[in-house]
């Protein structure tokens, strides 16, 4: 194919990428003309902003077709993509360069109703060569019109609620300061707050914590002893479930359940907890631990994640199915911190 080139008279960005040694434009796939040059590798990553095309070239993901055609387009902002789920097929689209997130989100928008929560999912390419759909490759992102399907696994994911300290870690969602006098039942959201992340370092449970734009809202509580967290990440995004905590999650062997409290609950709580079973995880909201700026978005927000098949439940109910047993070494500390009574917070007043 390349021994073949000639050159010809296209505008000039496709004159130079022709130039660098680029002419089949019949080839999808891997099977495609993969550009090499570091000159037009930098022209292409310019004309596709935020799509890192040296990596993808790299890894045999875009073929020359791909890439000139997005190059002869210009800067197209949107892709066309067939989204497939059981009987259903519905058009969208999302932005160039979106990856595995966005796509999974996409499917969530668009099916959420349908989807039995309580299974995983695989995301799967339709794919020219191969005439059929395959599992969407490593490293994959958006750079032309393409078919995907959301596939369930055939294993079901029985919710049971157990916990164990081995494959358990809480998610402490940005509890800081400037939040304090807007958040109902801050106070008590503060106490019992306290007590789990206690629990946590008596049982040797990871902490995660996240704090929402910390230069404008401040760093999370003094009343909070982080001692042994493991991550405080910023964040602007509303979830906890950013790529640093993926990796984070990634990194711990055997982990299945997710101890979520903090606020607020009907925005980064909520949002958190549906990506985390989304991803597979068993999620656990403690509900005495958790608040809104109103009463209404709190108890509504509890009352649909419950729906969804997330456990809400106390914090003393989370801390004695931790240990599950009286002779267990940590139950004389775990019972210490449950010996007086958790603040209801306003709780029974809504039941």
């Amino acid at each position: 194919m390349l021994g073949r080139c000639r050159r010809r008279q296209f505008d000039s960005r496709a004159q130079q990428a022709v130039y660098a040694g680029v002419s089949d434009f019949g080839q999808t796939g891997v099977k495609g003309c993969v550009i090499s040059y570091p000159s037009t590798l930098q022209l292409l990553a310019i004309s596709l902003k935020q799509v890192k095309v040296e990596r993808l070239a790299k890894d045999g993901l875009v073929s020359a077709r791909n890439i000139m055609a997005e190059v002869l387009l210009g800067n197209n902002n949107h892709v066309p993509i067939l989204f497939s789920y059981s009987v259903f097929s519905r058009p969208s689209s999302v932005p160039l360069g979106s990856g595995y997130e966005v796509l999974i989100q996409k499917f969530l928008s668009m099916y959420g109703e349908q989807l039995d929560v309580h299974r995983k999912f695989v995301i799967q390419l339709f794919s020219e060569e191969w005439g059929q759909y395959i599992d969407l490759p490593k490293g994959f992102v958006v750079v032309e019109k393409c078919k995907l399907r959301l596939v369930p696994l055939q294993v079901e994911i029985t919710t049971l609620g157990n916990l164990s300290s081995s494959s358990t870690i809480f998610f402490c969602c940005d509890m800081q300061e400037r939040f304090r006098p807007a958040i109902k039942y801050f106070g008590d959201i503060i106490s019992v707050g306290q007590r789990l992340l206690q629990g946590a370092r008596l049982l040797g449970i990871p902490v995660i914590v996240s704090e929402q734009y910390p230069k404008g809202l401040g760093s999370t509580v003094q009343e909070l002893d982080l001692t042994g967290v493991k991550f405080v990440f910023p964040k602007t995004k509303f979830s906890m479930v950013l790529p640093e905590v993926e990796t984070a999650l990634a990194e711990i062997p055997g982990l299945r359940s997710v101890v979520l409290f903090g606020v607020e609950t009907h925005v980064c709580i909520q949002q958190t907890a549906l990506d985390l079973i989304g991803r597979g995880f068993e999620v656990h909201i403690v509900a005495d631990a958790t608040s809104s700026r109103s009463m209404m978005d709190r108890m509504f927000a509890l009352e649909r994640l419950a729906r969804t098949g997330i456990i809400v439940t106390t914090s003393e109910s989370i801390l004695l199915q931790l240990i599950s047993d009286k002779d267990h070494p940590k139950f004389k500390e775990i019972q210490n911190l449950i010996k007086a009574s958790a603040p209801e917070s306003g709780l029974l007043s809504k039941v």
